[in-house]
């Protein structure tokens, strides 16, 4: 699961960040406006965190702007704005949560995993395909019955093919979602693509590799 943090307090942010990275999020901060628009033209997340207050513009004119190019992805608001005002006007322009600061790390991170689940039309943490369940809570991976340990990234992946299960999903999107902004080589995903191959061998599951379109993760005997 891949969230953005749009927030200029350091401490608030980078709290979150380790709070959720070992839940198996990949976090990325934009701590202005300006660097938050570029983040949220490039996509990819499933879930935005905003704060309301940025040194270079108003929060709710993101929300606002999001909205209107048709973008659905879960928003959260995060702020120390307390008045009824705020939060109607905020939930009125589409925002799906509003959670005042002080804030519990426990509480964000069950409505973050609600948000998503809610998001993903999904009733449960578990994503699953054919012989394939992942359940998004634990990062516990269950493949023909029996249990599948995956590092981060492979998880990442699988994960956001699960969600797309039968289509094809990007390359750039996968990209994203598993290695955030982080440098990325040229055959970086194919490296994982390749591990996860080779996890699934012996079950009905294949990935397959549409050339200039991306992959998907199909059932070819279904």
């Amino acid at each position: 699961m891949r969230l953005l943090i749009i927030e200029d307090d350091a401490l608030i942010a980078d709290a979150v960040q380790q709070a959720l990275t070992p839940q198996g999020y990949v976090i990325d901060i934009m701590n202005t406006a300006t660097s938050a628009r570029g983040a949220l033209r490039q996509g990819g997340f499933d879930l935005i965190l905003l704060d309301l207050g940025l040194p270079d513009g108003e929060g709710l004119q993101l929300l606002a702007e999001q909205r209107s190019r048709g973008d659905l992805t879960p928003f959260m608001i995060i702020t120390a704005r307390d008045q009824l005002d705020d939060r109607v006007q905020g939930l009125n322009l589409g925002a799906d949560d509003y959670l005042p600061k002080p804030f519990s790390l426990v509480e964000l991170e069950a409505r973050a995993r609600a948000l998503i689940r809610r998001s993903q039309q999904r009733s449960d943490n578990g994503l699953s395909y054919g012989p394939l369940t992942l359940y998004t809570d634990s990062g516990n991976v269950i493949l023909n019955g029996a249990p599948l340990d995956l590092p981060q990234r492979e998880l990442r992946l699988l994960e956001s093919l699960l969600i797309q299960a039968g289509s094809i999903v990007p390359r750039e999107v996968l990209e994203s979602r598993v290695f955030g902004y982080s440098e990325v080589g040229s055959n970086a995903l194919e490296v994982y693509i390749s591990r996860l191959r080779k996890r699934l061998n012996g079950s009905d599951l294949q990935i397959r590799t549409l050339r200039g379109l991306g992959y998907r993760l199909e059932r070819p005997k279904s």
